[in-house]
């Protein structure tokens, strides 16, 4: 009985050794724990540690069976639309639902997947986190107008304890993209157009949220604004004018401790941002000896094939981003991981770029300490707070003319007001915004401000596109599969505007996306004697026809 005794209890000894798992291990070194786990894992697994997606749908816990790198909880992603770059952000999700959402899908992470890897769950904090509630403080462009870089990081502390008040534990900001056209439609995003300016509030932006434990993603790398402000179109640029004007501002906040990249949109010298080697590998990770990862922008892998023109299909430009410096696709939706699997299933990706990405991956995941703190916790904030210096932020940021003869403050006593406009009511707060906490449209700000002082009169104003609709039946619309628009036209059909573009899609089957000439055709019948001016733009030739009668010429080969 003594030898029977000695046996059981040397057996379960044994049990306890084999069920140590290193990577689990709270004590090892980090690269310890991130090798040992990268061993264990499948080709899957390691694919979906490459692969971060929007998510606003029930959770379907038989999509993440082999884990995830991380979500963007309350966001509407496009699941038909895998080349679409836009989000659209649920208005509705408090910060305690969204914490609840964070942990129940963590939870199944952690505790229903073969090795329970948890998922970083990230958010936009451009200029206040976007969300319901969330504090709104003045766009980037406004607060780089104050020059004061402890106002930044005050402002952008406030940001870090709501982004962490919400669980996330990494945000898609700053932009350090320095502004070197007033057209791009995202220079209100940014710092404005110095490269030290820029630098130095991307730097203060970024110190507060990494101290706090939340990765920063300065973005995009690089140079997303082309010639004209186009966005996403080719860039080429020399060495110079890139170590000058659009390097040091991610230079500076990598110095301040960033431990993530978002790579742009547009192509740099003939290669895809999210796929360019020299850019990823040789300069940012080989010369500047950046540690942390990189991700691309959302659906920028796909531009390759539906955008650039560099790779033949999805699979293939998956292959190429990765093995080229990448380390994390950004997609729309959890659907559209088909699009790009298939390589790194079966074997067809570089395993070494694989390996190297899902351990920059994992090293981030293991340095927030994760595997030990997987959920998030709720707590309430003071707001009142954050308000104030939102207020504050906003007079500092403000560029005042020169108020000669006193025009302001306006005489407003006994006066009627005329207020015209529809943005006098609708209270917008710039591009990355979510709702504002007690927002105050200037219609409210006039009356709460001038009530019976003044006598405030409200017009909508002229509803351009409402007139339109009442003139103009349709269009009918005959496209050919050529430049010149002759002979019979491969399609034909009608519809109410010519608002549409095909950046990413063919205009139909039977149409090439990047090859063909359109004739559109209307009966324009104004119902009143005012003058009114048509206006047309498109990225090739164009002519447009009144009465028969040319009036604009843009372009040579439609006749």
């Amino acid at each position: 009985m003594k030898y029977i005794a000695w046996f059981i209890f040397w057996h379960f000894s044994l049990v306890g050794v084999s069920q140590f798992v290193p990577y689990k291990d709270a004590q090892l070194p980090i690269d310890v724990r991130v090798q040992d786990l990268l061993s264990r894992m499948t080709k899957e697994e390691k694919f979906y540690q490459l692969f971060m997606i929007a998510h606003d749908a029930a959770f379907d816990s038989t999509n993440y069976q082999n884990g995830i790198f991380g979500i963007e909880i309350s966001i509407q992603g496009l699941d038909d639309a895998p080349g679409q770059q836009m989000l659209n952000y649920n208005a509705k999700w408090t910060a305690k639902k969204q914490v609840e959402e964070i942990n129940r899908i963590q939870k199944f992470l952690v505790e229903h997947t073969r090795l329970g890897i948890p998922a970083i769950f990230f958010g936009e904090a451009l200029h206040g986190v976007v969300g319901k509630d969330g504090i709104c403080y003045p766009q980037s462009i406004a607060l780089a107008a104050s020059f004061d870089t402890t106002l930044m990081q005050n402002v952008a502390k406030a940001i870090a304890l709501e982004s962490q008040q919400r669980g996330w534990r990494q945000v898609l900001s700053p932009v350090v993209n320095v502004a070197t056209d007033v057209r791009w439609g995202r220079v209100e995003e940014t710092y404005g157009e110095d490269p030290y300016l820029t630098s130095a509030m991307g730097a203060a932006f970024v110190r507060q949220f990494e101290q706090l434990g939340i990765i920063t993603t300065p973005k995009h790398f690089v140079a997303n604004v082309g010639d004209g402000g186009r966005d996403s179109y080719p860039v080429h640029l020399d060495e110079a004018h890139l170590k000058n004007v659009h390097f040091p501002p991610f230079q500076a906040c990598i110095n301040a401790g960033s431990r993530s990249i978002m790579s742009s949109y547009n192509s740099l010298n003939g290669q895809p941002c999210s796929m360019n080697s020299e850019l990823l590998n040789v300069v940012l990770k080989d010369h500047w000896k950046f540690q942390g990862f990189v991700i691309s922008d959302a659906g920028a892998v796909g531009g390759a094939n539906v955008l650039h023109n560099t790779s033949p299909d999805y699979p293939h430009s998956g292959r190429m981003a990765i093995e080229n410096g990448l380390d994390v696709i950004f997609q729309t939706s959890i659907r559209h991981d088909v699009l790009f699997k298939s390589p790194f299933v079966d074997g067809a990706v570089r395993q070494s770029a694989v390996d190297s990405a899902v351990a920059r991956v994992l090293r981030a995941k293991f340095e927030l300490g994760l595997f030990e703190n997987p959920y998030a916790s709720f707590q309430e904030l003071n707001k009142v707070p954050f308000q104030e210096l939102s207020r504050q932020a906003a007079e500092q940021s403000m560029v005042l003319l020169k108020n000669e003869r006193m025009v302001c403050p306006i005489a407003v006593s006994g006066k009627k007001i005329l207020v015209v406009g529809e943005e006098a009511k609708l209270c917008r707060l710039g591009g990355y915004s979510g709702t504002g906490l007690d927002p105050i449209s200037y219609w409210d700000g006039m009356q709460k401000q001038w009530k019976g002082e003044a006598e405030l009169i409200y017009h909508p104003g002229w509803n351009e596109q409402a007139k339109w609709e009442e003139w103009n039946p349709g269009w009918d619309l005959k496209w050919w599969n050529d430049l010149d628009a002759k002979g019979d036209a491969n399609w034909k059909e009608v519809r109410p505007s010519l608002n549409f573009k095909y950046t990413f899609t063919d205009p139909n089957d039977s149409i090439r996306r990047d090859f063909f000439s359109l004739k559109a055709s209307t009966l324009i019948v104004p119902n009143d004697d005012r003058d009114f001016s048509i206006q047309i733009s498109g990225n090739d030739g164009y002519k447009v026809w009144m009465n028969n009668a040319l009036v604009i010429d843009h372009g040579e080969k439609i006749s």
